[in-house]
């Protein structure tokens, strides 16, 4: 069976995923919405008096570019540098004046002590990553830990780099038939300090059990919604 149909096919298992994986990644970005706040955003259409606008335009757009991307794997596109530029513009429309691009300034990730590349370098250096992406590889878990941590590593843009790594991640997973894996906010910390370890010491073992862990999540949606 194949996953994504799965999930195209049944709007409870989509909107699951979709709330999920929006109310965590943001989360985990410092969005200070809760799990019910963006329900409401998300599929009631509320505008919430108490909460900022950016928040609940980037849990919209993050909707839309799930969407995006859902659409995008049931089509069996590329997972390429394109789509990373169009999932970019997506998040950030109406967010940043800068949303689709590569950024033109040095940033930092806050935190760590991680050189992030420099900024003439990101257009070379993505498309480099990008190429490791072979659809049916033996070991996706291994190659999407691999990835995601060098694309946070280069940082590529202005901001949006984790949602946007994040939905890489996914579509990689999605377009090997796995479950998108959801990273909780609650394990923030851990997150962080694996993905350092596999930039900082060649050591993503730990990471990749951690994805195992976050697949085997997004897993549990599709069984738990029987229809497997």
């Amino acid at each position: 069976k194949s996953v994504i149909n799965e999930i195209l096919a049944n709007p409870d298992i989509r909107d699951q995923f979709i709330l999920k994986l929006t109310y965590h990644s943001n989360s985990i970005e410092g969005s200070t919405l809760t799990e019910p706040d963006t329900a409401a955003i998300l599929f009631d259409n509320v505008a919430l008096p108490n909460k900022s606008l950016i928040e609940q335009l980037e849990a919209k757009n993050h909707q839309t570019a799930l969407n995006y991307l859902f659409d995008h794997i049931a089509k069996k596109e590329k997972v390429d540098e394109a789509l990373v530029l169009k999932l970019h513009s997506i998040l950030m429309n109406g967010v940043r004046p800068d949303a689709g691009v590569y950024r033109n300034h040095a940033v930092r990730i806050t935190g760590v002590n991680l050189p992030t590349a420099n900024y003439m370098s990101v257009p070379k250096l993505i498309p480099e990553v990008m190429v490791r992406i072979i659809p049916k590889t033996k070991d996706i878990i291994a190659l999407s830990a691999g990835v995601h941590s060098k694309f946070e590593q280069i940082h590529p843009f202005g901001d949006g780099n984790g949602r946007v790594g994040r939905l890489l991640m996914n579509a990689m997973l999605l377009s090997s038939n796995f479950a998108p894996a959801i990273i909780r906010q609650e394990q923030k910390q851990l997150y962080y300090t694996y993905l350092y370890k596999a930039q900082t010491k060649d050591d993503q073992s730990q990471l990749e059990n951690f994805l195992c862990e976050a697949v085997m999540d997004g897993f549990k949606i599709l069984d738990r919604m029987d229809v497997r």
